[in-house]
């Protein structure tokens, strides 16, 4: 009776310890096969889309990028971020780091469309951003990765997390380490996708001041950049510059070379490179294009990581704007 009843236990502790490492590594759910037999043709019907849309903007491949990143930050990698305001919550394009900053909205909903003819109801919007990040990256000549995919998607938003936790072109050093921390995300991991700034453009408002009251700047490249961004607040506030004052449409290091020779262009950029802990990487991935790159999709593939829902959690958007 006696080993029945430790038997018995015995069991019942092993089926929680199971439990435990289940919930605890629901990343572990995410394959790079996933699709293999459901939706066999998803990367090619992804990838046209992707190619066709940078053909008409190269500017759109950083955008793409960009949606993945502030779609993970925000409750993890769900694809929250493309859901338009309901009567029962608000969502994430009016977040201060979103409103009238994030887009491409319509070229994920061509996607999807696309998606959703190959293999209806099969693919999440979640990994969609996830597989339409990486090849946006491959379409402007960087490396390429294989996705993980099994994520579901996102039946909510939330305004104030968006608010609260997607990093600002503001932040200190410490502010940035301490937002990438938070999402399970090392210093390194930091550096190697700040990275993604080789692409892509930032508005008037993002830059405004630091081309006029930092000291850390060279004087040539805030005078260029002053040209085209007035000191008066509402003033060309929308007007675009290169993140990547070289190469803006072109994926490789040449950021962090911009950032040794003091021609970062956001307050953030530049902190990578202002004489704290994260000097001697930014001279590294400036260096070694090979080290950054591999280091850049370590970062995203972690990244993509972020508390996904899977399993029965969350659902498969017909529509990545709108809950089903």
């Amino acid at each position: 009776m006696a080993t029945s009843s430790s038997s018995s236990s015995m069991v019942l502790l092993m089926v929680t310890y199971l439990l435990v490492v289940s919930i605890g590594n629901s990343n572990a759910q995410l394959t790079t096969n996933f699709y293999s037999s459901s939706c066999p043709n998803l990367d090619s019907t992804i990838k046209s889309v992707v190619q066709s849309a940078i053909r008409k903007e190269a500017r759109m491949g950083a955008s793409l990028l960009r949606l993945f990143f502030h779609d993970c930050f925000v409750n993890g990698c769900d694809g929250s971020l493309l859901l338009d305001d309901t009567s029962s919550f608000t969502g994430e394009k009016m977040a201060i780091p979103n409103n009238g900053s994030v887009r491409g909205f319509e070229v994920i909903d061509q996607i999807k469309s696309a998606v959703e003819k190959a293999c209806p109801g099969i693919v999440s919007c979640a990994d969609i951003l996830a597989i339409t990040a990486r090849d946006s990256v491959v379409t402007l000549g960087g490396p390429s990765w294989d996705v993980k995919l099994g994520r579901r998607d996102a039946r909510t938003a939330s305004k104030t997390a968006a608010d609260n936790n997607i990093p600002q072109p503001t932040f200190s050093l410490s502010a940035l380490i301490n937002s990438f921390q938070n999402q399970g995300l090392s210093t390194t991991d930091m550096v190697a996708l700040s990275g993604g700034h080789t692409i892509g453009q930032a508005r008037c408002t993002s830059f405004r001041t630091r081309i006029y009251n930092e000291s850390n700047i060279d004087a040539t490249f805030a005078k260029t950049r002053q040209a085209n961004c007035p000191s008066t607040n509402n003033t060309g506030d929308n007007n675009l510059a290169p993140l990547d004052l070289q190469t803006p449409a072109s994926f490789d290091n040449n950021y962090y070379k911009n950032l040794v020779n003091q021609k970062g262009l956001l307050h953030s950029d530049q902190q990578l490179f202002s004489g704290g802990s994260t000097n001697a990487l930014v001279q590294t991935y400036g260096s070694n294009p090979t080290r950054f790159t591999s280091d850049f999709v370590a970062a995203i593939i972690k990244m993509g990581d972020i508390k996904p829902l899977t399993g029965s959690n969350g659902e498969i958007r017909k529509n990545c704007r709108r809950t089903n």
